[in-house]
């Protein structure tokens, strides 16, 4: 029993410790899970902030929008900015109208499909944008406890080499091998449980935000829908 006392003490079994003990593979297979940790955070922290801006964003334009301003005064102000979400659209369906009218349009079909197709190609941008890298949330969310999981496989397979080697099973030789191989998956699900929250969370986020786009863009084309009725029908009359 003192014997394996005093073996059990000689085994360093912080953290730092049992890294530095492990094999190549299975340190490759930890550096690989906290870069991918790291990557997660980063985008964690990227994504919060471009969503709740994102948010604001949309806040002050529904209240810009509906506050009876001019829909010409609205469209210069933005025309020569960097728009996101519901100003997008609003730019693009505007651009789309004054080049129309700009060329004569005598179809008030053709011109309300240009118009909703302008809108559709930005909402679809804008969308995509908002759904950029949380991919990569998923994938590390997926396969990082199997990446983990790998690392301790192998590490176990070390730990018995070692144990076949010394012909010995004592406590204090078997268990700084198997926590060492156990570190791997500990860290993958390190990795990961933040990694799936995340992307559940933003994912819903991005969810809503293209609601709201997509509700937008149909109120804005049925406004704009009644003022090509308004203004092509008289030319229509008089010709």
């Amino acid at each position: 029993m003192e014997q394996v006392a005093l073996e059990a003490a000689t085994h360093d079994v912080s953290l730092w410790a049992l890294f530095m003990q492990a094999g190549l593979i299975v340190k490759l297979v930890m550096i690989g899970l906290l870069f991918a940790s790291v990557w997660t955070w980063a985008i964690v922290i990227d994504k919060y902030i471009n969503f709740a801006k994102a948010k604001r964003q949309f806040d002050q334009f529904e209240q810009v929008f509906w506050s009876g301003q001019s829909l010409e005064e609205l469209y210069r102000t933005l025309s020569d900015r960097q728009n996101v979400g519901l100003a997008a659209i609003f730019v693009s369906a505007m651009r789309e109208w004054k080049k129309s009218f700009e060329r004569g349009a005598r179809s008030p079909i053709g011109l309300q499909m240009r118009i909703d197709r302008a809108m559709d190609v930005t909402l679809a941008r804008e969308a995509e944008g908002f759904e950029a890298r949380l991919g990569s949330l998923a994938t590390i969310g997926s396969a990082g406890p199997f990446i983990g999981l790998f690392g301790t496989v192998v590490g176990i397979m070390t730990s018995f080499q070692a144990i076949a080697g010394s012909k010995s099973t004592n406590l204090a030789v078997v268990a700084p091998g198997i926590a060492e191989a156990l570190l791997a998956t500990a860290i993958g699900l390190v990795a990961a449980i933040p990694a799936v929250i995340a992307y559940n969370k933003f994912m819903g986020d991005a969810g809503k935000l293209s609601a709201r786009m997509e509700g937008f863009a149909d109120e804005f084309s049925g406004i704009l829908s009644r003022q090509i009725d308004e203004k092509l029908q008289p030319r229509q009359a008089a010709q």
